[in-house]
């Protein structure tokens, strides 16, 4: 059995419930799923602070990376979550693990190739191996990728509703993920 975990922020729940999705699809495969959202009590002067969590994330397969898009990049908070990373970098703990992100935003663009590009680089620079999106934009044989992003999930929803073909996608990238870990297992 593969062990998936999932590190996110989610200020309006776009994020999350893409979240969510991913979660449900990764459960309905029998897979090993925690999530963690980022709150203000993991964060102690600007450090993301949680030991219980790292040590899990040490010990699965695969880990997501969520967050949404603020200002062209990932929020504060999942900032201080990559920066406290910097801790076992150099032992290269996470190498070889699955990586993989989600990101939202209120606006059809807004930026969000940047936010899973900054993921992209986090999970490279802990030698990683990152799993994409590998449909076509908006694919009327698998309904996912409506905005046409191969990088990772990425959604639009302005008030607070989440496309249903956003959510596809999330559910998707589970799917891919969960293969993904089970062939590396063998």
């Amino acid at each position: 059995m593969s062990k998936i975990a999932i590190v996110y922020f989610s200020q309006t729940d776009i994020t999350h419930r893409l979240i969510e999705a991913f979660t449900e699809r990764v459960k309905e495969l029998e897979c090993e799923i925690v999530n963690h959202r980022i709150s203000g009590s993991d964060i102690i002067d600007g450090r993301f602070v949680n030991n219980d969590i790292f040590q899990y994330l040490h010990e699965c397969d695969a880990i997501v990376f969520g967050s949404p898009t603020y200002m062209g990049g990932v929020a504060a908070q999942f900032k201080a979550f990559a920066d406290a990373t910097s801790d076992f970098w150099q032992a290269q703990t996470w190498s070889g693990k699955l990586a993989a992100g989600i990101t939202s935003c209120t606006e059809l663009n807004g930026d969000q190739g940047f936010t899973l590009g900054y993921m992209q680089v986090l999970a490279g620079q802990h030698g990683m191996l990152w799993v994409n999106i590998d449909s076509p934009f908006n694919s009327p044989l698998k309904n996912v990728n409506r905005l046409g992003c191969h990088a990772g999930v990425v959604a639009e929803g302005f008030d607070g509703s989440v496309n249903e073909v956003d959510i596809n996608t999330a559910k998707y990238l589970a799917e891919k993920l969960v293969s993904y870990a089970l062939k590396m297992k063998g």
